[in-house]
């Protein structure tokens, strides 16, 4: 990639980061120092932007979130959705979700817009109902990719959204060398969208890829 190119994808990155001054941007600040404590590694402000349009342009009012982490992207989530909007968010770690409570309590949002459940995704999953859900995040395990994609077809309603972060693995995926099995995974997720008939997909190159769906 050229020096202009990288200058304009940084730039792309940060475009629609809200100011530190601002709530948003103090909790999302905060979120991410308690992401680098933690060892995890939080969405980038432009994925997170993407997120915030798409929840926006779907008029999402149920989300669900696969990877709660310390809050960022369900800040990102939260900011987009309608104003009575409900961010189911589910992660096995419930130590990083007190953190994510705190960032949304930072950021303005009641706790009543959002559903924090402790637990392992596949077990939480099923008893989320049929065609309730506007938006599914994932950023969970990436062995269990297919398994998420499996369960947001059954939780979307039509023309719901379905998003994936991470997909490039760091340049992995598209590397030609003998890959780890998250990697293969990686690669037969994207290959599962791209050629599913219940799915109008789109990949795209913000943070470290964003796989976006559509259910038709």
């Amino acid at each position: 990639m050229t020096g202009n190119r990288l200058t304009s994808w940084a730039f792309a990155e940060a475009y629609g980061a809200p100011d530190a001054g601002t709530a948003e941007g103090a909790a999302l600040d905060w979120a991410r120092d308690r992401a680098g404590e933690a060892g995890v590694r939080p969405v980038t402000p432009g994925t997170g932007d993407a997120l915030r349009l798409l929840a926006t342009v779907s008029g999402a009012r149920a989300v669900v979130e696969i990877g709660t982490g310390t809050g960022v992207s369900g800040i990102h989530l939260l900011a987009g959705m309608r104003p009575d909007g409900v961010l189911t968010t589910v992660d096995v770690e419930p130590e990083r979700q007190q953190f994510a409570r705190q960032a949304f309590r930072m950021a303005g949002y009641a706790a009543n817009r959002t559903r924090v459940i402790p637990g392992h995704a596949l077990d939480v999953l099923p008893r989320l109902t049929d065609g309730g859900y506007d938006l599914v995040f994932c950023d969970g395990d990436r062995l269990e990719c297919l398994d998420y994609l499996a369960e947001s077809l059954r939780l979307l309603r039509p023309g719901g959204l379905v998003c994936f972060a991470g997909v490039f693995a760091g340049g992995r995926t598209v590397d030609s060398a003998a890959q780890p099995t998250e990697v293969r995974r990686l690669r037969e997720l994207l290959r599962a969208v791209r050629e599913s008939k219940h799915l109008v997909p789109a990949l795209l190159p913000v943070g470290d890829g964003l796989l976006c769906a559509a259910r038709a």
